[in-house]
């Protein structure tokens, strides 16, 4: 593992090194060179910002100028190659946009955003980037809350050009630059604070340092660069655990939450096994009840059957012989009336009972009929009870079947269990072994804990001393502050100049439109300067006729020049670079207050000076005098009027 120390010279050269790449990259493109100032100007406002924080002391409120300069420096490094969004309004350009993006990347963000969404006061795109910038500062989750962003370009691409800073290796340098502001504390009231309408300038006297300023960053830098750097050591070492101890409790619950779920699989397999036994169990004992009833009224309707054929083949037979023996009586009857008349009164009496014999042989064949019903319906009875028995006997097949299907099921479920048994005895041994990291991360965190202890401890004693030389330096300060104001004076005018400069840029600006437009009339003016071209062909020859006439008027005009240089006492046109101020106001000429030349003196004023017009002696139609000329012209014209 890399110490601290060699760490943060592996960043300077690795610094040194982007700087020199960006340097040559920016001599070739303009972009490059503009991420390179933006880069430069992201390094001085943090640096600024943390050296002045540490010597303040105290926590940073909004008003702090450090503290308001790196917003705008953030602000217009988040806004580099911002695509342009069209809208009702007109052109717009919005850094809410790839930031709202981080709530997406960071359930964290969520609070940040809500709250800003939150916020009365604020109704621009622009207002809400500034107030998530303030509470991500506050948070000291600005630097990860930025690397979450960089690291998704293919979300940049649609509000970032290809070349703009937060998709280039710029972006991830200012990032890491940002780790550092983990050591300031800021307490910023965004609530009623006014950032919609706030105009975001660099100031850059905040960073034109002096001699003694120099002098005291060098003392202050060589005492607290190795605290720092064993700070941010201790942090860096102490997040790397908490994650690690983040990530084997995540494990360890996952774990405990697959084994309470297959230890509620596996009692639930038991509970269905122990459901399926006793509905096999169950079903067999209804199975053989079912065979024994069937079989014991199969055997009650066999012996029913027999006896009542047994007793219809005796009474069959008994009637049988009675009707033969009625039918031999009554022929016996019958021959005993052809051969007796004598004998009537007996054959009555047999006729009786021949009638009575008759009566009762219906009686019998009644008898018989119910009989054969009884009979049908036995045999009607017994193929029911077949069908029932045949049923019975495919109801055991189906349930043979299912308790052979039971049994695999069974069998299945008795694997199951071994397997999930199996898991449990590896889920436990996994979680024996991540119990073991844990107490071992826990023991590099007391670890870590008992460094950060001490070097809190070493930090306070060293921070004590450097109060007390701060105390001395203070003394010393109270002696400077009369070149400070002198240096306070000097940035004034340094501020005035920035404005004229932009008053300049913003001259420009509209200059740059105008040519545009010039563009336009340039390609129309170079047709027509072709057909002109024609015409003046044409004209160059009446012109050579002209030539002769015309410098016989240039002689005459040439002795008019000398005359009016006698009358005016020999005066000398002035060059334009040898006049640098106004000769009356004595004001500086630049772009916008332009020189113009006294036709009578031959000095240069400017607009406000010269705004005269009269005519003179060497040019009859009015021309441009200053003031003074005017003044005399007109004493000369009073005294004069020929």
């Amino acid at each position: 593992m890399y110490s601290p120390q060699s760490l943060h010279r592996w960043g300077i050269t690795h610094s040194e090194s982007m700087e020199r790449l960006a340097y040559s990259q920016a001599l070739r493109d303009p972009m490059a060179m503009e991420r390179a100032n933006l880069l430069n100007m992201a390094k001085l406002s943090i640096k600024g910002l943390i050296e002045s924080a540490l010597s303040f002391g105290r926590t940073l409120d909004s008003d702090y100028p450090p503290l308001q300069q790196f917003f705008v420096v953030m602000e217009h490094c988040l806004k580099h190659g911002l695509k342009v969004k069209k809208s009702f309004l007109g052109f717009n350009k919005s850094l809410w946009g790839p930031l709202e993006l981080v709530e997406k990347l960071c359930p964290e963000a969520a609070e940040i955003s809500a709250s800003v969404r939150d916020l009365p006061g604020l109704k621009t795109p622009l207002g809400r980037a500034r107030a998530w910038l303030r509470l991500a500062l506050m948070q000291k989750r600005l630097a990860d809350y930025l690397r979450l962003l960089i690291t998704r370009k293919d979300l940049l691409s649609d509000f970032y050009e290809n070349s703009a800073l937060m998709l280039e290796e710029e972006g991830a340098v200012i990032v890491g630059l940002l780790v550092g502001l983990n050591v300031i504390d800021a307490n910023l009231c965004v609530k009623g604070e006014d950032l919609d309408s706030q105009v975001g300038v660099i100031d850059f006297s905040m960073y034109l340092k002096n001699d003694i300023d120099d002098y005291r960053s060098e003392e202050r830098n060589s005492q607290i660069a190795s605290i720092l750097d064993q700070k941010n050591y201790v942090e860096e070492l102490n997040r790397q655990l908490n994650s690690t101890v983040g990530g084997l409790q995540g494990r360890v619950d996952s774990l405990e939450r697959s084994n309470s779920k297959l230890i509620e699989e596996l009692a639930i397999a038991k509970n269905n096994i122990i459901k399926l036994q006793e509905e096999n169990q169950q079903l067999r004992s209804d199975n053989t009840l079912i065979l024994l009833k069937a079989q014991q009224h199969l055997e009650v309707t066999q012996g029913d059957t027999s006896l009542e054929r047994d007793t219809y083949k005796q009474s069959r037979q008994g009637l049988d012989e009675m009707y033969n023996e009625a039918q031999r009586q009554l022929k016996e009857e019958c021959q005993l009336r052809q051969t007796a008349y004598m004998c009537s009164v007996h054959s009555q009496d047999v006729e009786n009972e021949l009638v009575v014999q008759v009566s009762m042989k219906q009686e019998m064949e009644l008898a018989m009929k119910l009989l054969e019903k009884d009979i049908h319906e036995k045999q009607d009875t017994l193929i029911g009870l077949r069908e029932q028995l045949d049923e019975v006997k495919a109801i055991n097949v189906e349930m043979y079947q299912k308790m052979q299907s039971s049994d695999e099921e069974m069998k299945k479920k008795n694997d199951m269990i071994s397997r999930l048994e199996e898991k449990t005895n590896q889920i436990t041994a996994t979680m024996k072994q991540l119990e073991q990291r844990l107490q071992e991360a826990e023991r590099h965190r007391t670890s870590a804990e008992e460094g950060t202890r001490r070097f809190k401890l070493d930090f306070a004693n060293k921070a004590d001393s450097l109060q007390r030389q701060i105390e001395h330096r203070e003394k010393q300060l109270q002696q400077l502050e009369t070149d400070l104001k002198i240096e306070r004076e000097w940035r004034q005018t340094l501020q005035n100049d920035l404005d004229r400069e932009r008053d300049a840029v913003a001259q420009l600006s509209t200059e740059a439109l105008q040519i545009n437009g010039l563009k336009k009339e340039f390609h129309r003016l170079q047709d027509e300067n072709i057909q002109l071209k024609t015409i003046c062909e044409d004209q160059e020859r009446a012109l050579e006729e002209l030539g002769s006439k015309l410098s016989e008027s240039k002689l005459k005009i040439e002795d008019i020049k000398e005359a009016n240089k006698a009358l005016q006492g020999g005066q000398v046109w002035l060059k334009d670079k040898e006049a640098t101020h106004c000769k009356l106001c004595e004001k500086e000429f630049s772009i916008s207050r332009r020189k113009h030349h006294c036709r009578n003196c031959g000095e240069i004023f400017c607009n406000s000076c010269s705004d005269n017009e009269l005519p003179l002696p060497a040019s009859p139609k009015p021309v441009r005098v200053c003031d003074t000329c005017h003044a005399l012209l007109l004493q000369r014209c009073s005294s004069n009027p020929t």
